[in-house]
């Protein structure tokens, strides 16, 4: 692992991962955690063999609970600094955001978009929603990282993404193919999404009462801090691996 591009949003350095390539040969991946993004060069997201998916997974579980940042209006291309175009491509599993380099040096994508293009992620429904917003009232977007108040707004009102989740059957059933690629591991079960709100819910109770007990402020008279779904799923999906 090696640090040296620039994170096309906040400008840090991004950590260098080495990871298994579908020819045989390995990918050097960007990745910056504070700002939930991968820099791909032009076709590596096409070269992740399975075991590579499975260790990022790995490294994304790792650095679940890193401070995020919303990304930048404005970012610009690690290799030449050319500001980065905004553009959707569209899979089965939905529409994400990609920021290209013009000079076509690669692209910037979200962690959660580079799901979606896996097809590990799928859009919430209006229901959910709902349901979400009487359990836990703001989320962070997956897309963009800014706190969203699901009583009022059914998608992002900073990027105006739709809202998704790391699907739970789209997830048992595309991993279990890259997990028995990888290690020969058996087929798995996710929680449901209701089962597992109601686990952040009572982790975030714990924390709580833990943080009370130690004398620490709490969020008393203020709005508690945005939920990361995104965080939650990951740790669900690393749990099943392992």
């Amino acid at each position: 692992m090696s640090s040296y591009a620039r994170c096309p949003s906040c400008q840090a350095s991004m950590e260098s991962h080495t990871l298994a390539s579908i020819a045989g040969a390995t990918v050097d991946l960007d990745l910056c955690f504070s700002c939930q993004g991968l820099w791909f060069d032009p076709q590596e997201n096409l070269k992740l063999a399975p075991a590579a998916v499975v260790e990022l997974f790995g490294l994304l579980h790792a650095h679940r609970d890193a401070a995020r940042q919303p990304l930048a209006m404005k970012m610009s291309c690690p290799r030449c600094s050319t500001s980065l175009t905004k553009g959707f491509d569209v899979v089965r599993s939905g529409r994400y955001i990609t920021y290209r380099c013009p000079q076509r040096h690669g692209r910037f994508s979200a962690f959660s978009s580079f799901m979606i293009e896996k097809g590990f992620v799928r859009q919430l429904t209006a229901p959910e929603i709902d349901e979400m917003a009487q359990r836990v009232a703001v989320i962070r977007c997956s897309s963009c990282g800014a706190p969203v108040d699901l009583r009022k707004d059914h998608a992002c009102p900073h990027c105006r993404s739709a809202f998704s989740l790391l699907d739970p059957k789209a997830v048992e059933q595309a991993l279990r193919g890259y997990a028995q690629a990888a290690h020969g591991a058996p087929a798995m079960k996710l929680p449901e999404l209701a089962d597992a709100l109601v686990m952040l819910e009572r982790d975030r109770l714990r924390t709580a009462r833990e943080a009370q007990a130690r004398g620490v402020m709490s969020f008393s008279g203020e709005a508690p801090p945005p939920v990361d779904l995104w965080g939650l799923g990951i740790a669900l999906v690393w749990n099943v691996l392992n």
